[in-house]
């Protein structure tokens, strides 16, 4: 059975930082891609970062760029998000997920985590 779980979510003030982790068992990331969403309420989902696990070739949402980063742990069969220089606007359900065939195009993935809470606010 394929399991990821997210975690370190929070609530952070403007400006600050969070990691988050994603934790997956039962799947074998391999080649396959792996990737960072986001619903905020009211709002659709929407595709943060999306990184093949195999060559680490990464891609992300403008909105983020040079503020976030994902990052991998082709031991722990892992990957985190590096959130920086938060703003109340990247304040969301972030959900983990794998199993992706490609970072081009739509993002699409077969595992999802259950998400985290991201609170960005003073």
């Amino acid at each position: 059975q394929v399991q990821l779980v997210e975690s370190g979510g929070g609530l952070v003030q403007p400006g600050g930082s969070l990691r988050l982790s994603c934790l997956t068992s039962g799947f074998a990331l391999g080649h396959y891609a792996i990737g960072w969403f986001r619903q905020a309420p009211g709002k659709e989902r929407e595709g943060v970062s999306c990184m093949m696990f195999g060559d680490g070739s990464t891609y992300y949402l403008d909105s983020v760029k040079g503020r976030f980063a994902i990052i991998r742990d082709t031991v722990e069969q892992a990957w985190y998000l590096e959130m920086a220089s938060l703003k109340p606007e990247d304040t969301a359900v972030y959900y983990c997920a794998a199993g992706g065939s490609s970072c081009s195009g739509a993002w699409e993935f077969s595992y999802w985590g259950p998400g985290t809470q991201v609170t960005v606010s003073s």
